[in-house]
C-alpha cells in the first residue's frame, strides 16, 4: 500500500533518572525524551496520525568527550530536523518501506555534512519511520504484528545481497510470544547489595541488584565491565555472589561498552574470569559478549583468532546498513536490535540471520526505553523477530510514567493492563517472574492503544 506524508511534527519532554546510569564514558541523570507524531494519506484519500518515541541519550551516539550533554541533544535534534524535512520534501507515494529506502542515502549524506556519524545520522528516521507505520496499522485497522507479516511495510529485496530472498515468506514466518524475559542491566555504578549504597532514594523501589531479583525475579541479566582488569573482575565476583545464589540457571551477556582498544584486552578480561574459580557459573552462564572494542576500530580487528569463548557482538558499530555484514567477516556473529537505529534495519538484519544459518544471532539492547511508546514499540518488534529475551533498563532508573499527569498514566494502563501496573503511586513496567507479558501489544497501531499527551510536551520549531 503506498502512501504520502503530509505532516510531521517533533516534540520533547525531560526525563529524570531516580538512579544515576552508568554506561561508557557518561552517567546519566537527567536526558530529554524525543516524540515523533507523523499524518500519512493513502491513495484512497485516507488520513491519519501515528506517532513514536525515544530517549536522546548523551554520548551514545557520539561518545566524543569535548561536547557537552547538551551539544548531545542538540545532535539529535538536529537528525530529527533533517529526517522531518527530507521526508516533507517529496510529495510523492511509496510504501512505508519506500519512504525509508528513498532517504536512506541522502539522509546519512546530509548528516556528515553536519557532522553526524551514521549512527547519529539515523536517529530521525527511525523515530519517523515507526510513526509512519504506526499511522498505516491504524488507518487499516491492523496490529504491527498482523502488518508486518502481511508485510504491509512493502520491504523488498531491494539491496543486491537479498536478491532471490522472499521476504514475504520470511515476514509470514515469524510467530511473536506472549511473553518475554527481561533482561536486567548492571550498571558501573549501580549498587549489587545493601552495603554498596551510601544514601537511599527511599521509593519503594529495588536499589540494589539483590532487590532487584527479589522484587521481580530476573533470571537474564546484562553486565557491564569498564576496561579496567582488575576493577572488572573483582566487580564480577561481587556479582556472582549475588547471582550464584539462584538455584535455577541464570543467563548474562558481557557488555563491553566500547572500553577495549583491541582483541588482547577483551581476551585478557575472558582469561581473567576463567581463571578464577569464584567467577565458574557465571562464565558459563554468559550468552555472548557486546561491542568491547571501540567503534572507531572494531570492524578493523579480526576476532576469527581471539579464542573469546563466546560469540560478540555488534552495538555502537552499527551505524551503516550493512554493518552487519562487515562484521561478520571479521568474527562477529551478532548485531543488537534497537528501535533507535531503526526497526527496518533490524528486520534486515534478521532476515541475515535466517540467510546465514544457525550460528549468527539478533540481540535485543537498550537505550533506556521509557513506559509508553518507546518501550512497547522496542518490545513488540523484538519479540516479532523471534528473540527470546531484551535488555531493559528504563523502567529501573526512570520512576515509571511518575513524572506525567495521571490522565496519561490511566490511559496507558487502560489500554495496557498485562504490560504495566499501578505501584509506589505510578504507572510503570510490570516484571513478573523475570518476564513482561505482551498480549495487548497485538492491538490496532504500532504496538500501543494509548497516545502520550503531546499538548504538554515542548514542540521543536
Amino acid at each position: 500500500m503506498k502512501l504520502r506524508i503530509r505532516e510531521i511534527e517533533l516534540y520533547e519532554r525531560p526525563v529524570h533518572l531516580r538512579l544515576p546510569f552508568r554506561f561508557g564514558v557518561v552517567t546519566l541523570r537527567d536526558c530529554p525524551q524525543a516524540f515523533v507524531r507523523a499524518r500519512i494519506e493513502t491513495e484512497g484519500g485516507a488520513s491519519g496520525w501515528g506517532a513514536a518515541a525515544e530517549m536522546m541519550a548523551p554520548k551514545w551516539f557520539d561518545k566524543n568527550l569535548q561536547l557537552t550533554n547538551e551539544q548531545n541533544f542538540e545532535q539529535l535534534r538536529g537528525t530529527l530536523r533533517l529526517a522531518r524535512d527530507a521526508y516533507l520534501s517529496d510529495a510523492g507515494a511509496a510504501t512505508a518501506f519506500g519512504h525509508f529506502a528513498r532517504h536512506h542515502d541522502a539522509q546519512m549524506a546530509a548528516g556528515a555534512a553536519q557532522g553526524y556519524n551514521p549512527l547519529l545520522a539515523a536517529y530521525g528516521p527511525a523515530l519517523i519511520d515507526r510513526a509512519v507505520l504506526d499511522a498505516l496499522c491504524r488507518l487499516q485497522g491492523v496490529s504491527f504484528y498482523e502488518a508486518m507479516r502481511a508485510n504491509l511495510p512493502g520491504i523488498g529485496g531491494e539491496r543486491r545481497e537479498f536478491a532471490g530472498f522472499d521476504f514475504g515468506a520470511f515476514l509470514s514466518s515469524l510467530r511473536p510470544a506472549a511473553t518475554i524475559e527481561a533482561r536486567h542491566t548492571v550498571g558501573m555504578v549501580d549498587a549489587i547489595t545493601a552495603a554498596d549504597l551510601t544514601e537511599r532514594v527511599n521509593d519503594g523501589l529495588p536499589e540494589t541488584l539483590e532487590e532487584v531479583i527479589a522484587a521481580w525475579g530476573h533470571r537474564y541479566f546484562k553486565l557491564k565491565v569498564g576496561g579496567n582488569l582488575q576493577a572488572d573482575v573483582a566487580r564480577l565476583e561481587a556479582i556472582a555472589q549475588v547471582l550464584d545464589r539462584a538455584r535455577e540457571p541464570y543467563f548474562a551477556s558481557l557488555d563491553g561498552n566500547e572500553q577495549y582498544a583491541d582483541a588482547q584486552g577483551v581476551a585478557q578480561l575472558v582469561d581473567a574470569i576463567r581463571t578464577h574459580p569464584s567467577l565458574a557459573r557465571l562464565w558459563q552462564s554468559i550468552l555472548f559478549i557486546e561491542q568491547p572494542i571501540a567503534r572507531k576500530v572494531a570492524l578493523d580487528v579480526d576476532l576469527r583468532d581471539a579464542k573469546l569463548g563466546k560469540p560478540v557482538i555488534v552495538d555502537e558499530s552499527d551505524g551503516e546498513l550493512d554493518t552487519f555484514v562487515q562484521a561478520r567477516e571479521r568474527g562477529y556473529a551478532g548485531v543488537s536490535s534497537k528501535t533507535c537505529k531503526g526497526f527496518y534495519k533490524s528486520v534486515l538484519n534478521a532476515a541475515r540471520c535466517r540467510q546465514w544459518g544457525p550460528g549468527y544471532f539478533l540481540s535485543a539492547e537498550d537505550l533506556t526505553t521509557q513506559a509508553g511508546l518507546s518501550v512497547q514499540q522496542d518490545l513488540a518488534l523484538v519479540n516479532l523477530l523471534g528473540v527470546t529475551h531484551v535488555e531493559r533498563n528504563g523502567h529501573y532508573y526512570v520512576n515509571g510514567l511518575a513524572a506525567q499527569s495521571r490522565e496519561e498514566q490511566q490511559v496507558f494502563l487502560d489500554a495496557h493492563p498485562d504490560v504495566y501496573e499501578r505501584t509506589h503511586g505510578a504507572v510503570r513496567l510490570k516484571i513478573d517472574g523475570g518476564k513482561i507479558a505482551l498480549g495487548s501489544l497485538a492491538g490496532p497501531g504500532f504496538a500501543s492503544g494509548a497516545m502520550p499527551g503531546f499538548s504538554a510536551m515542548t514542540r521543536l520549531a
